[in-house]
């Protein structure tokens, strides 16, 4: 049975609810006055607030989780129609959508939905955007994949006409979507467990920005490669920055300060806007703000709130996240787990002070790791000293038969100072008996890698 829209639901059962985006969803449904319920496999402190906030959860999953009363079950990309509560649902004729569908049916609901898509810089951007509604007093509804301070979370439930959340192209999920703004930051090759090569992802990208209104916006990054594969057929206002002089919004006077903060000109159209200062560092940050400056201009904000909004935004956790010293180390974490995002983030170091760069990448998912091998290779030789930890698997068995030795052999193609450990351990006792006071321990990948960074904290060198 189709629902027509979150109007015609009263209680909802997630499945999977400990996850960061699920659990977000679970607030703003709770908080829209939904009654809630959710199961998942063992508790955080994630399960922790959807109690205190008034949601019933059961640890592990169980047919008679989905309660008699349940009229709406959501679940994620890693459930299973054998899933003892999938069957139940399915059996009693329950509506059953996957996350994406959710959000598409919450994005119906505000006059101004935006949606802020990319092959990296999604997270970035989307808070980059939030600070600046924020700043504007917009009181924005706002769902972003990772912890934004300012917010004290990944979720905030507003009471206005914004709804500002991130759009991922993984199957497709973001055709799920209903954006009033769309914005793409980048289309490069990912995901290469799902899609099948670049024609099928730039694909995807058209028909994503196909779904925006005739009244509303496309935001798009004029120095995409074969950018006119995405703007056929469309009817909408098209917006774009970049670095090409032709795009829309472009920076100009890029200058650095001594702890590699980044200070620029806007220039709109041949016009000078404003100057900007970020509180985040990297050339890739001045693209991300000039998207997220694109945005809010179409949303007629005024430069003063965009400026002091941009400046406000520190960063998200695991996105050159500085973490603290110990014996004058510096500890960052990232979650780059894509060549061009690790080149984004070491290139932005080079700009921090230091002396020696230590590494530690944790490859995510075996299929990213085989199709970028040489990629990653190539992108890591840049730190001084690279330790190669286990790939983290997800959702996968390796069958491609890769393995960690397989990006330190190629390492070796560039620098000699790489080498895999396996146990987390065994990572921070090699790395803190050879870095010095004045280096930098980078931790990078989107699995648990930032656990290393944590035990290097707490240890004594």
């Amino acid at each position: 049975m189709q629902i027509r829209s979150l109007k015609d639901i009263k209680k909802v059962h997630f499945i999977g609810i400990g996850g960061i985006s699920m659990s977000g969803l679970a607030h703003v449904l709770l908080n829209q006055g939904y009654a809630v319920t959710g199961s998942d496999m063992k508790g955080s402190h994630i399960i922790d607030e959807l109690v205190k906030a008034g949601v019933k959860v059961y640890i592990d999953h169980m047919e008679g989780n989905v309660d008699s009363d349940v009229d709406l079950v959501v679940f994620t990309a890693a459930v299973k129609e054998t899933n003892p509560e999938m069957i139940n649902a399915r059996a009693r004729n329950i509506n059953v959508i996957d996350r994406a569908e959710l959000l598409g049916y919450l994005m119906k609901e505000y006059k101004y939905s935006l949606a802020i898509s990319g092959t990296h810089g999604k997270t970035t951007t989307t808070s980059m955007i939030s600070h600046i509604l924020l700043e504007a007093q917009c009181d924005p509804t706002i769902s972003v994949g990772g912890i934004l301070k300012s917010i004290n979370g990944n979720i905030r439930v507003g009471n206005s006409d914004y709804f500002v959340t991130e759009a991922c192209e993984y199957c497709d999920s973001f055709l799920k979507f209903f954006p009033y703004i769309a914005v793409i930051l980048n289309v490069e090759k990912d995901h290469v467990d799902y899609f099948k090569n670049m024609d099928s992802i730039y694909e995807s990208f058209r028909k994503f920005a196909n779904l925006v209104p005739k009244e509303g916006a496309l935001v798009i990054n004029k120095d995409i490669p074969s950018i006119d594969k995405l703007l056929s057929g469309l009817n909408t206002n098209i917006i774009t920055y970049g670095d090409k002089i032709t795009a829309d919004y472009t920076a100009v006077g890029i200058t650095y300060d001594e702890i590699g903060l980044p200070n620029f000109d806007v220039i709109y159209k041949n016009e000078l806007v404003g100057n900007i200062n970020l509180s985040v560092r990297g050339d890739h940050n001045v693209s991300n703000a000039l998207a997220a400056i694109a945005t809010a201009r179409f949303l007629d904000i005024e430069f003063k709130y965009i400026k002091t909004g941009l400046q406000s935004f520190i960063g998200t956790d695991r996105r050159f996240e500085l973490k603290g010293k110990v014996d004058g180390i510096t500890i960052i974490d990232d979650y780059a787990h894509h060549p061009t995002e690790i080149t984004a983030t070491l290139e932005a170091i080079k700009k921090f002070p230091h002396n020696k760069l230590w590494c530690i990448f944790q490859s995510h998912t075996y299929t990213r790791t085989k199709e970028f091998l040489d990629e990653f290779a190539l992108s890591l030789s840049r730190a001084d000293n690279v330790v190669i930890a286990d790939i983290y698997a997800a959702r996968e068995q390796n069958t491609v038969g890769v393995y960690p030795d397989d990006i330190v052999s190629r390492i070796h193609k560039y620098n000699e100072n790489a080498i895999h450990i396996s146990d987390f351990d065994d990572i921070k006792d090699y790395v803190l008996s050879r870095a010095r006071a004045g280096d930098v321990i980078l931790t990078m990948g989107a699995g648990n890698i930032d656990e290393v960074g944590d035990m290097i904290l707490n240890s004594e060198k």
